[in-house]
């Protein structure tokens, strides 16, 4: 049976799970294991990454890669978190694990809970149910709403226990009242802005992944519970007692490793006020994470089984999200998005792209216009800046970079080598900005009025002319001769002129070339 694995580089440790698969959904653990790595050791004060932290975790991803080879690992993807995302060296950090021969990569907070959203669902149904998913780790919580199996709100806050403990308390020693109350004015104005979503809401089910909520199930289990779940009751008594102790009375008391006796104050503290927001006295701690969101991806894919249809749908609901957010033409946004898609598939053979190309697309359709918000005369320019700094589920930040440069392209200059963004890109890149971008240019000219007129299209693929005809049921006489003059990017990419003939359902026809 093939196996696979996952690495999990967090703030507070470095985590390993190997597992062997028969088919999608069937997997048994065949290793685990934990190397108490503290990357964010100093990173959330200093800004920059310890060295000695950066060395540790160089011996242990030798140690993860030797181990991985031994057990002849088919495949495995290893990610790291909030530490690298906050740190100013974390590229000489995945430089010199990449010399070890792990390629590590660093994933931002959508990603996180993404991929913890996966690992929860293996054990905890959510199908029908109005969930909070809690991940908390040591630099950051990622918290995710889920409704009906769909992800609608997910965001990540500088809310980690390492944070937490290295900001606010002195490492060891009892929590003050003046640091206490430091840390719960701190937890207030980082969750300020999802209070008002906390307080709409009720939950069918509260579940917090991380090993501090595990630790805490299992000091403070709810009895009866058919999974280990948290009572809220207890936790409260808990953090009243454990604070008041030292981290070495904590570790004798309590069986707490090192490395657990210290965060596990903060990330009560974090524990009780998530549970007075969301108005719960349980909450689940499946015993689940990143590491098990990443091999479930892994397996499903390796069988063939992996539904991409699920990942479009979550990036193009989380694009309008977006959207909404900057007071969007939903409308429009909307129209420009099924006319490009339509597009792309009907220029497959040409363009020879991919079903994920597909979905940067549609994000590109769905935001374009995002920048109007901030001033419309160089719209284009703000929408880019908008997304290459807003966490979109589904995309990368590497991804981001692309999507927010085919959204500046649907517009005025053409991809340059003169603008940064783009100048950044690898040439595959490029080329697909260059494609996309050209498609998603006659896709808005065919909304020149921002009235959904065209219905429906067809496209021709010829050795020299690409003919669109467009159809609705009103004159579509601006559209083609909006399509014409905005053709020019997509006939130096192609390398086929485009011809647009456009039919408003009363038998008159109108034909533009570019």
């Amino acid at each position: 049976m093939p196996k696979f694995a996952s690495i999990d580089v967090g703030s507070n440790a470095s985590r390993l799970l190997i597992v062997q698969a028969d088919a999608p959904g069937r997997f048994t653990t065949v290793l685990q294991s934990r190397m108490p790595v503290r990357l964010g050791h100093s990173v959330f004060v200093t800004g920059k990454l310890d060295p000695e932290s950066v060395d540790e975790l160089v011996r242990a991803m030798r140690t993860f890669k030797t181990t991985m080879e031994s057990e002849s690992v088919e495949a495995y993807r290893a990610v790291v978190t909030a530490s690298a995302r906050d740190a100013e060296n974390a590229e000489d950090m995945l430089h010199r694990v990449a010399e070890t021969g792990v390629e590590l990569e660093a994933i931002d907070g959508t990603e996180e809970a993404r991929l913890v959203k996966l690992a929860v669902e293996q054990r905890v149904p959510l199908g029908d149910k109005r969930a909070l998913l809690c991940d908390l780790g040591g630099g950051s919580l990622e918290l995710s709403e889920v409704n009906h199996d769909e992800v609608r709100f997910s965001t990540s806050l500088q809310i980690g226990t390492v944070r937490l403990l290295e900001s606010f308390l002195d490492d060891g020693k009892p929590v003050t009242k003046a640091q206490e109350r430091l840390l719960g004015e701190y937890l207030d104005r980082m969750l300020q802005p999802v209070r008002e979503s906390f307080l709409k809401r009720s939950y069918d089910v509260v579940a917090g992944t991380g090993g501090n909520f595990e630790t805490i199930a299992e000091l403070c289990p709810m009895a009866g519970a058919p999974l280990p779940t948290i009572d809220v009751r207890k936790a409260r008594a808990l953090l009243a007692k454990i604070s008041k102790m030292k981290a070495t009375d904590r570790r004798k008391e309590y069986g707490l490793r090192p490395d657990r006796a210290d965060v596990i104050v903060p990330a009560l503290y974090v524990l009780v006020t998530i549970a007075d927001l969301a108005r719960t006295d349980t909450i689940v701690a499946p015993g689940v994470g990143l590491k098990e969101g990443i091999v479930a991806e892994l397996v499903h894919k390796h069988f063939r089984v992996w539904d991409y249809k699920v990942d479009e749908s979550q990036a193009a609901r989380a694009a309008v999200q977006l959207g909404r957010r900057y007071h969007f033409d939903e409308p429009h946004a909307t129209q420009v998005d099924r006319l490009a898609t339509q597009l792309f598939d009907r220029l497959r053979a040409l363009h020879k792209l991919d079903d994920h190309d597909r979905v940067l697309l549609r994000v590109a359709a769905l935001v374009h216009d995002i920048g109007d918000f901030v001033h419309f005369a160089a719209h284009h320019k703000h929408t880019q800046y908008i997304v290459e700094h807003s966490d979109v589920m589904g995309l990368s930040p590497e991804h981001r970079v692309v999507v927010g440069c085919i959204a500046r392209y649907h517009r005025r200059a053409p991809p340059s080598p003169k603008h940064a963004a783009f100048a950044s890109l690898g040439p595959e890149d490029r080329r697909r900005v260059r494609k996309l971008s050209s498609i998603l240019r006659l896709a808005d000219a065919l909304d020149r009025g921002h009235r959904s007129k065209v219905h429906q299209l067809d496209v021709e693929v010829g050795a020299q002319e690409v003919v669109i005809r467009a159809s609705g049921r009103e004159d579509l006489s601006l559209e083609a001769w909006t399509v014409a003059r905005k053709a020019g990017l997509f006939e130096q990419t192609f390398r086929r002129t485009v011809q647009v003939i456009v039919d408003a359902g009363d038998d008159a026809s109108v034909s533009a070339r570019a």
